[in-house]
């Protein structure tokens, strides 16, 4: 049945529908599971949620126009180098975007040569991976940040630990190495660079 000359249902829906539980399913471990209960950041959230669901989308619709593997390729660059203009992303973020990009285009572009199995398996592989980076290593996302200080009395070497406790105080956030840069006499400044992990 069509209607305007558009099929209103065919076979490819049960396909369409499955793959994207199964995409689902796996982008909420990464997403949710994962990176929620390592980097704390809901704002992040909506955005890997949503440009999954749409490359997904985009990738199975145009995956109907028998795509090569080329233009596959190209589809899949053109995403990976997506900047939003308002804020800077962390490299985590960059990466776990690369991710959900990645995780989306596979699900949505498998074919037939490609079996569900396997198509199971290589997420399975991913969330492993991230599972065992973020939860056995433990690795974390260590932040610079550069600061005008104006107690120059503590940037003295024998007074490190006075430094490193005056900042503590002043940021609320855990220094874990302080590097010292350029130092103004005039005005009793000095530019330092604080090296934290991001807990947010």
């Amino acid at each position: 049945m069509e209607f305007l000359e558009i099929p209103i249902f065919d076979d490819d829906f049960f396909k369409m529908s499955f793959r994207f539980i199964i995409n689902l399913i796996f982008l909420t471990l990464i997403i949710r599971w994962l990176y929620y209960n390592s980097a704390k950041r809901k704002d992040y959230l909506f955005t890997f949620y949503m440009i999954s669901f749409i490359v997904f989308f985009l990738c199975f619709t145009l995956k109907k126009f028998e795509l090569d593997i080329g233009m596959a390729l190209g589809l899949f660059a053109i995403f990976g180098i997506i900047r939003y203009r308002t804020d800077a992303i962390n490299i985590k973020e960059m990466t776990y975007l690369f991710v959900v990009i990645g995780v989306s285009v596979m699900n949505s572009l498998a074919n037939k040569k490609m079996s569900y199995s396997e198509i199971i398996f290589a997420n399975i592989i991913i969330v492993v991976a991230i599972a065992i980076i973020e939860k056995v290593w433990h690795l974390k996302h260590e932040i610079t940040k550069e600061i005008i200080y104006e107690n120059i009395d503590n940037i003295k070497p024998q007074n490190y630990n006075l430094l490193k406790e005056d900042l503590e105080n002043r940021t609320g956030i855990t220094v874990n190495k302080i590097k010292i840069g350029d130092i103004d006499f005039l005005r009793d400044t000095a530019v330092l660079t604080i090296y934290y992990y991001n807990r947010n």
